[in-house]
């Protein structure tokens, strides 16, 4: 398995790559090439995929963690640079639209809708239960909440969204497993024992966004207690509860950034 990450918040060192708000990876395996989200601006995942060498015809599958549009927003333009049909595995709850209300009030959902899309190629497969869609990658289903998630958003009726839709996509990495979140909604701790029960093998390595920002220092520790895999953090982890983990866990812990290679 290599995960090369293509949308972060932080450029990398690698000229030509641009950094923004947002979260993108490919994973490859064997001859099965899977995106996981588009990031915020479909501009800024091209470009970058131009200047690793990705191809938009080569990806095989889009894998969306959930439907915000910081990691849905470059999906048009992806489709758009396309010259196939793209299959896009998701949960069915992916198109609610959804606010945020601070600093104001705006959109946070996709900003497409899904006949948009599948107008442009998208062939969603929309499921809420786990299931492998290709040999050796697995769609965590919901995820079940047993402790504290790191949910945020509102509906338009202003009721609080648990965000159901989050979902990880879980490698298999024969006896181990690593484990992509977008922005970790569902709880670090939930995502990592969810994908240890349906896949029946320990989570080696948690990749992504983990929804620390301004988490107080009970709830790092409870992380640090609880969650034993190796972790790439970037996203919406926080520098300063990435700064506290790192303190705390050493090279347990590494930052992400455009242009990152992991090998697993």
């Amino acid at each position: 398995m290599k995960v090369t990450i293509i949308y972060e918040n932080h450029s990398g060192f690698r000229k030509g790559l641009l950094g923004g708000h947002g979260f993108s990876a490919l994973v490859e395996h064997g001859s099965v090439r899977v995106l996981v989200d588009t990031g915020t601006d479909g501009r800024v995942l091209l470009n970058n995929m131009e200047a690793l060498g990705i191809e938009p015809d080569s990806i095989d599958y889009l894998f969306i963690t959930h439907g915000h549009y910081d990691h849905t927003g470059g999906l048009k333009a992806l489709l758009e640079a396309r010259s196939k049909p793209l299959k896009v595995i998701a949960h069915p709850g992916i198109f609610q639209r959804r606010i945020a209300l601070k600093p104001r009030r705006r959109e946070i959902g996709i900003p497409f809708t899904r006949e948009e899309l599948e107008g442009l190629g998208a062939e969603f497969v929309l499921k809420e239960k786990p299931f492998e869609f290709a040999e050796g990658f697995m769609s965590s289903g919901e995820i079940e909440r047993l402790t504290w998630d790191r949910a945020v958003g509102y509906f338009p009726d202003g009721t609080k969204d648990p965000v159901k839709d989050d979902m990880a996509l879980i490698l298999d990495l024969g006896d181990s497993t690593a484990v992509i979140t977008g922005c970790g909604h569902s709880g670090v701790i939930n995502i990592v024992r969810h994908a240890e029960k349906v896949s029946g093998k320990p989570v080696k390595a948690l990749i992504g966004g983990l929804h620390l920002i301004g988490a107080k220092e009970e709830l790092l520790e409870d992380v640090l207690k609880n969650v034993k895999a190796r972790l790439y953090a970037g996203h919406c982890t926080g520098l300063e509860s990435f700064a506290y983990l790192r303190c705390r866990l050493g090279e347990r812990v590494e930052p992400l950034h455009v242009g990152k290679v992991i090998e697993l």
